[in-house]
């Protein structure tokens, strides 16, 4: 599988990503995207959940993920920026698809009130995934800064500016930008993978066979 190839993964999950999170929201009446969360539009008891989970969350995850344990080796050879991509891969990619697997309670039940096994799941998913991939893009971000200086630089802004999100939103589940927030987050995250799908397309590091 050649880096073009590879590139091209890491653009049609998140393109499939994004284009959920939208459409998902444009189907239920009167949702509002500044502070309802994104789950709650693929929640159980939601009449198009089920597609959305299984056409856009699942999938999509899965693709981030390939391309996060396959982009690695075009980017740099650095085991730090191997354990980078991996977590990313995992708690991104895989976490995306778990919490379409385990979707949430009705309303993602805010005050945790008599939670079902799957919104537990879920919701351990989300945390790991918001606690830990801004950790994992700073840490690529500074391993190659003398290697791939601007997408260093890059990576550095947006792992920081999502960290600060991910507190604002972690801060008060309630608020009334909770859900505008986490979109911010999602694409910021989305946006990374973008820009290192582009890296990797231009200029990638060395071939491999898969």
């Amino acid at each position: 599988m050649n880096n073009k190839t590879v590139s091209n993964l890491g653009f049609i999950g998140v393109s499939l990503l994004i284009f959920t999170l939208i459409f998902g929201g444009l189907l239920i009446e009167n949702y509002d995207i500044t502070n309802q969360f994104i789950s709650e539009s693929y929640a159980i008891d939601t009449k198009h959940g089920f597609f959305l989970r299984l056409l856009g969350y699942i999938p999509s995850g899965i693709i981030i993920a390939l391309f996060c344990f396959l982009g690695e080796k075009y980017l740099d050879s650095k085991l730090v920026v191997k354990i980078g991509f991996y977590g990313i891969g995992i708690f991104y990619g895989l976490g995306t698809t778990v919490t379409g697997i385990f979707p949430c309670d009705s309303g993602c039940n805010k005050e945790l009130l008599n939670i079902s096994l799957s919104q537990i799941i879920h919701n351990i998913a989300a945390l790991l995934m918001y606690l830990f991939v801004p950790f994992f893009i700073i840490l690529i971000g500074l391993t190659i800064r003398k290697t791939r200086h601007w997408f260093s630089i890059q990576s550095v802004i947006l792992g920081l500016f999502s960290s600060i999100l991910v507190y604002l939103f972690g801060s008060d589940l309630l608020g009334k930008y909770v859900g505008l927030y986490q979109r911010v987050i999602e694409i910021i995250f989305a946006l990374w993978i973008i820009l290192c799908s582009l890296e990797i397309k231009k200029r990638p590091y060395k071939s491999i066979t898969v």
